[in-house]
């Protein structure tokens, strides 16, 4: 692990982040100087795994459970991340589900899970880190590319991130006045196992193009990203170079048309 110091001295919580997005983010933390504590839900050996690797490679890294769906529990990763390094200067929110069905197909439990884990779960992180920093704080929660794309049976999980956007906006005028940003990230195409188990998916009704044809119709760079590209968003915001955008949500998406 090659240590830039940009983040040196912070400490940084990222939910999720035990595979997918999070972990890259997680990784670019802990190279960039951070203590990182590494939130998981279901993937207990993934995120030990990760927080062994990164601790051998020179980092501060611990990994703790904590299923965000659950308000208490989310709590509970945050204080005891806080209350563990001394401090917190970072969250980034990445954990997530998402969800695909039709309309007629859908039940209060489907919208009462997406949104307590996309919506609400994200909601409280913030809300709880931000009780634990200071000035200089940074909040980057999770938005995508589906809150403003057309996607076929996407209604619920595009509602959830649309959401995280309007959050950001708001709360960066009440956080602001405490010197913290607050932005969203939102990721297109990711070459995560989240987005391989739901590929055939985004493709419009009636269209059955291999995934590496469609790939190339569908984005400017003829590919998806991987989550390592993506996770350069969370470090730019997490960054100096970022202290004076708040209140935005920062596409990483390869320009998808």
């Amino acid at each position: 692990m090659s240590n830039t110091g940009t983040l040196d001295g912070k400490v940084a919580v990222v939910t999720g982040g035990s595979r997918g997005i999070g972990a890259a983010v997680a990784a670019r933390y802990a190279a960039a100087g951070a203590c990182v504590v590494i939130g998981y839900h279901r993937s207990a050996d993934a995120a030990h795994e990760l927080a062994d690797q990164l601790t051998v490679a020179g980092a501060s890294c611990i990994a703790l459970r904590a299923d965000v769906a659950d308000p208490q529990q989310t709590a509970r990763l945050i204080n005891q991340a806080a209350d563990t390094f001394g401090r917190l200067d970072i969250l980034a929110s990445c954990a997530g589900i998402n969800h695909f069905g039709g309309l007629a197909e859908l039940t209060p439990a489907d919208f009462d899970h997406v949104f307590a884990v996309n919506t609400r779960g994200q909601l409280l992180a913030a809300q709880h880190a931000a009780r634990r920093m200071g000035d200089g704080g940074r909040i980057i929660l999770t938005s995508s590319n589906a809150a403003r794309r057309t996607i076929f049976e996407h209604t619920l999980y595009a509602a959830s991130k649309s959401a995280v956007e309007a959050m950001v906006r708001c709360l960066s005028v009440e956080l602001g006045r405490r010197g913290i940003t607050i932005n969203a990230v939102a990721p297109g195409a990711t070459a995560t196992d989240m987005a391989a188990a739901n590929a055939a998916k985004y493709q419009p009704p009636g269209m059955n193009l291999s995934a590496t044809d469609w790939l190339a119709l569908s984005y400017a760079l003829g590919r998806i990203a991987t989550p390592a590209e993506v996770a350069g968003a969370y470090v730019f915001l997490a960054g100096a170079d970022a202290a004076y955008i708040t209140g935005r949500t920062l596409p990483v998406e390869g320009c998808v048309f």
